[in-house]
């Protein structure tokens, strides 16, 4: 798992701390915020978008890694996600996230989850999130 230096850690907690503020989450008041690094530096935001019909929900993880496909940000282009939500100790993905990282980012890809208590933040990798994953046959 590649380890950010701190500075480079801290950006991507500000940058997801920031749009967690702008997350559309009136039916939970659940706010969630991701930051999405590039390897050439680049941070896309992506935060959590509810619907009245939940199933049409999109998440934080999912709405970063949706914004690096349209901007043509490949796989092998992605060096780590943070994802952060103020509401509870410490986050972790959803199902259907995990099943999205696992296709769109490197398996040795670091996934770091920050809640309101920073000494309970975890780091994954997507392989480590997602064990015996769906994958297509090749």
């Amino acid at each position: 798992m590649d380890d950010l230096p701190a500075a480079l850690y801290q950006q991507l907690l500000d940058e997801a701390r920031a749009v967690a503020a702008r997350a559309w989450c009136p039916h939970s008041m659940f706010p969630v915020g991701a930051a999405l690094l590039t390897r050439d530096g680049r941070i896309l935001p992506g935060c959590n978008v509810e619907n009245a019909s939940f199933g049409l929900t999109n998440c934080a993880e999912r709405s970063a890694l949706f914004a690096a496909v349209s901007q043509g940000v490949g796989r092998e282009s992605l060096r780590a996600l943070l994802v952060y939500a103020p509401g509870v100790p410490v986050i972790s993905p959803c199902g259907a996230c995990r099943q999205v990282m696992l296709e769109l980012m490197p398996p040795e890809c670091p996934v770091y989850c920050v809640g309101h208590d920073p000494s309970a933040s975890r780091a994954w990798t997507v392989a480590e999130l997602l064990p015996g994953a769906f994958v297509f046959p090749e």
